[in-house]
């Protein structure tokens, strides 16, 4: 009997004790969750897209000779305006909220414009126009921008190469005078901003100057007409929307 009293004093004992050190054991601390990762918008990679808008040119035009005898005069100057539409591909790699490109722009123009030509004319004041038209440009360029997550804005600089015709007509009749066609080189320089509105996908709008040389260029003689020597000086601005679509997997880095 003495032996199971013990026991029991002992058994009590030893749970009094347990439950003691239980309490003096400190709290475990709280851990806050880690916050949740942002996603921001990645801009690298390759990337096609398709462009359309509206440009204009404006072309000066003088005589350096006509029916082969040297005559200079002015033609004046006139603008030419219409639509274009192409598509682009470049490469974009971003550093931080840096981003740099190179791309390649090819557009379709239907640049159109004539004006009366003053002071010169054929026979008689007023009898003469002169006709420009752009049909085609070409852009390569390199770009810096800057982004603000899946908002990018950018500059852009490069050469430009442009395809136009160019026509004299009788004022009275249309008829053809003569023409020439002409592909020269310039330089183009612009700005633009893009946002990305999925993984992939980007639109934005931009602006473009070309910067043209004046250029003396041969008119070829319509039946009928007579061939003249013209210097021709030229620049042109051009507003395009864009929609790009991004290689590469999904446009969204994690920090």
């Amino acid at each position: 009997m003495k032996k199971t009293i013990l026991a029991g004093v002992a058994v009590a004992a030893l749970a009094l004790s347990t439950h003691a050190q239980a309490a003096d054991m400190a709290a475990k601390p709280y851990v806050k969750a880690p916050p949740p990762i942002a996603a921001v918008y990645d801009w690298s990679g390759f990337y096609i897209g398709g462009n359309g808008g509206w440009g204009t040119t404006r072309n000066c035009w003088d005589f350096v000779s006509f029916a082969g005898a040297p005559f200079t005069a002015s033609e004046g100057c006139h603008n030419s305006d219409g639509a274009v539409a192409g598509g682009q591909i470049g490469y974009r790699w971003q550093s931080a909220a840096w981003v740099f490109g190179l791309e390649a722009q090819g557009n379709w123009a239907d640049l159109n414009g004539s004006r009366v030509s003053s002071p010169a004319f054929v026979f008689a004041p007023g009898d003469l126009t002169i006709n420009s038209r752009v049909r085609a440009f070409g852009l390569f360029t390199g770009q810096v921008g800057w982004a603000w997550n899946n908002a990018l804005l950018y500059v852009k600089g490069g050469a430009a190469v442009v395809d136009s015709r160019y026509t004299h007509t009788f004022t009275a009749t249309s008829a053809l005078i003569n023409s020439s066609s002409d592909t020269r080189w310039g330089a183009s320089v612009g700005a633009g901003m893009e946002y990305g509105f999925a993984p992939n996908w980007s639109v934005g709008v931009e602006y473009d100057h070309i910067f043209l040389d004046r250029r003396t260029l041969g008119f070829a003689a319509a039946p009928g007409g007579v061939a003249t020597t013209n210097s021709i000086g030229q620049d042109i601005d051009i507003v395009t929307a864009r929609i790009n679509y991004r290689f590469g997997g999904p446009g969204l880095m994690r920090y």
